[in-house]
């Protein structure tokens, strides 16, 4: 399993990035969960947004409303729709996928995303 993130970079408050994670190696793509996690400079990663299907979405309630996780299962896919940055968003995003009922996953490289004036 290969995660490959991009979309990263500078953004002012206020504005929009869509952070795109593809996956590679990866037999039955539609059986993983998929989810954004990010780690900000002297924190521990957290999860931002996790997605099985259109039925099973979760979100971290700093980024309800303003973040949108989607999944393209044909071109093995993930992504993270962020609006209305802000500077607290800062951080490397992490891509993960994990197959359904296991425990552990694959991680991506990361790709940092900054919000600043």
């Amino acid at each position: 399993v290969q995660l490959v993130e991009s979309g990263g970079g500078l953004v002012q408050p206020g504005g929009s990035l869509r952070l795109s994670c593809a996956a590679s190696i990866i037999n039955r793509f539609s059986m993983y969960v998929m989810a954004w996690y990010r780690q900000a400079p002297g924190k521990q990663r957290e999860l931002v947004a996790a997605m099985y299907n259109s039925h099973a979405i979760n979100y971290s309630d700093s980024v309800k409303g303003r973040f949108t996780i989607s999944r393209d299962n044909a071109k093995k896919m993930a992504y993270l729709q962020m609006n209305n940055l802000r500077p607290e968003d800062t951080a490397v995003y992490y891509c993960k996928a994990t197959f359904r009922g296991e425990a552990d996953g694959s991680w991506g490289q990361g790709t940092q995303v900054t919000v600043s004036p």
